[in-house]
């Protein structure tokens, strides 16, 4: 009983040894890996440009938009509706730049898939 004791805990010490040598290797290769960012210029601790605000529009019906709005939609919207989505954004996007841009806001418009 005692040799099965004492043979677990040298196991045990080997495995700990074994994944104290891993920390430590992880530890220094995260270490190089800052330093190297660093030299690169990118200061971790701050960031390099002042935070912005984003608006963010979501339709979320753009089938029943679509179909209220085009006659021709309500045809195609059952076999593309992906197309549809697109084309309901695409709109969405020009009307909202139109009206920014009559009111003399300059604005960076884009669409994102998420």
């Amino acid at each position: 009983m005692t040799a099965f004791l004492t043979v677990c805990v040298i196991g045990l010490l080997a495995g700990s040894g074994l994944l104290l040598l891993r920390l430590r290797r992880q530890s220094a290769s995260l270490n190089d890996a800052l330093e190297r960012l660093q030299k690169l210029g990118g200061d971790v601790s701050e960031p390099q440009s002042d935070p912005y605000m984003v608006l963010t529009i979501r339709v979320l019906d753009p089938m029943g938009v679509a179909k209220r709005e085009s006659r021709s939609a309500r045809i195609v919207a059952d076999h593309l509706p992906n197309m549809v989505c697109r084309r309901v954004y695409q709109q969405v996007m020009r009307e909202v730049g139109a009206e920014l841009a009559e009111r003399g806001v300059e604005a960076e418009m884009k669409v994102e898939y998420r």
